[in-house]
């Protein structure tokens, strides 16, 4: 699987080098995105704008990371989705799942939005 990681302070940046995310690709990404989770992230975007296809095989993958990440008070942002997996997610309502954005720089926005909730959510806790 080819993909790129950028690692930045307040979340990962995980390109997905790939135009099919299916049942040969998706054990790994779940390695992957398990491992950088792991190793303390909280946040991850996940930049598909090179997958063309995706399978429910791939889709679960994708669960698996939006899980682990938001168990941690984390988010886990989907970014620049082509239209058939677009279409995919919209048909199977994980739309309403994932945060989903149109590019890179408003998935940045959501990271930064979601750590001022959580802040805010931990002042009105104490």
């Amino acid at each position: 699987m080819k993909y790129a990681v950028d690692k930045k302070e307040q979340f990962v940046l995980f390109t997905l080098l790939e135009e099919k995310l299916d049942s040969t690709l998706s054990p790994q990404l779940k390695s992957e995105l398990l491992t950088v989770h792991a190793e303390g992230y909280k946040n991850l975007i996940l930049d598909m704008a090179q997958v063309k296809y995706a399978d429910s095989s791939g889709l679960s993958a994708l669960l698996v990371g939006n899980r682990a990440f938001g168990e941690v008070g984390g988010v886990f942002v989907l970014s620049s989705l082509q239209e058939h997996v677009l279409k995919l997610m919209r048909i199977s309502m994980l739309d309403k799942v994932f945060k989903v954005v149109d590019d890179n720089e408003a998935a940045a926005e959501a990271v930064f939005i979601h750590e001022i909730e959580q802040g805010a959510e931990k002042d009105e806790e104490e």
